[in-house]
């Protein structure tokens, strides 16, 4: 098996399960994944936590279970934003959107396995083009996974920014008529989404940058000013962990590129 890009600032962070689950709640703001009662499955999340990805997928995988969830969102933080190799990517996705569909269907209320699948999809689909996964029915597909999510756990705010991105990525594509008309996106809707995520968790610099990002493709240039303001409070939050230390650092490459 290819080994992993590593994260750029290892060391940086320094989890323990212990600590994991003294710092829960705060971790997982984005996600609501509910604290594991597994030692191993909380070993497995101070890896994550870390920026150790490819030991924390491997983990999980051994662990099964509950360390699905660990070994899902470790793939996909993995493939966004360190995986420069879009077959890799793309390939990384889709193992986790079929590990995903296989937790769901084994258990209809695990809301993570549902959301870990959407954001494979959506993500899968940004990587062979959004017109493109649209007409093999992947929007769709990612935009009931997503509101399923929302109705068993609706403090998911990582799920309302999903939802609230597709809105924005199928009106951006195919405009607001046909993406209304044909896939249910509509521009207030998508909005409203990342607003709920942004009281959710305030904290999100991932919900501020797919907020900035969203604007600009719904309403152009005229919310450059708004978006700019968001990008710069994203790169100035303070992360936690790696995945979020990711998350701030894109915002720092967004401004640099403005």
């Amino acid at each position: 098996m290819a080994k992993w890009t590593a994260f750029p600032f290892a060391g940086d962070y320094v989890f323990t399960a212990a600590s994991v689950k003294k710092n829960w709640e705060r971790l997982h703001l984005g996600d609501a994944e509910p604290l594991p009662k597994d030692a191993k499955v909380l070993q497995a999340w101070a890896l994550f936590h870390n920026g150790e990805f490819q030991k924390a997928r491997d983990m999980g995988l051994k662990i099964g279970g509950a360390g699905l969830t660990v070994a899902n969102k470790a793939a996909c933080i993995y493939a966004t934003y360190l995986e420069q190799q879009e077959k890799a990517r793309l390939d990384l996705y889709m193992d986790v959107a079929r590990r995903a569909s296989a937790q769901a269907a084994e258990d209809p209320s695990n809301f993570n396995a549902l959301y870990w699948q959407a954001y494979a999809l959506g993500r899968y689909s940004q990587g062979i083009s959004v017109a493109k996964a649209l007409a093999q029915g992947l929007g769709s597909k990612v935009k009931k996974e997503l509101e399923n999510v929302i109705e068993i756990e609706p403090k998911h705010a990582d799920a309302h920014i999903a939802l609230g991105s597709f809105h924005a990525e199928v009106i951006d594509k195919v405009g607001s008529l046909i993406g209304g008309m044909t896939y249910g996106a509509k521009k207030d809707i998508g909005l409203r989404l990342f607003q709920d995520a942004l009281k959710l968790n305030f904290q999100s610099a991932i919900g501020m940058i797919e907020y900035a990002n969203a604007m600009l493709m719904l309403d152009g240039d005229k919310m450059m000013k708004e978006a700019t303001r968001l990008y710069q409070q994203a790169a100035a939050a303070k992360p936690m962990d790696a995945m979020e230390r990711l998350d701030v650092e894109m915002a720092r490459v967004e401004l640099e590129e403005d």
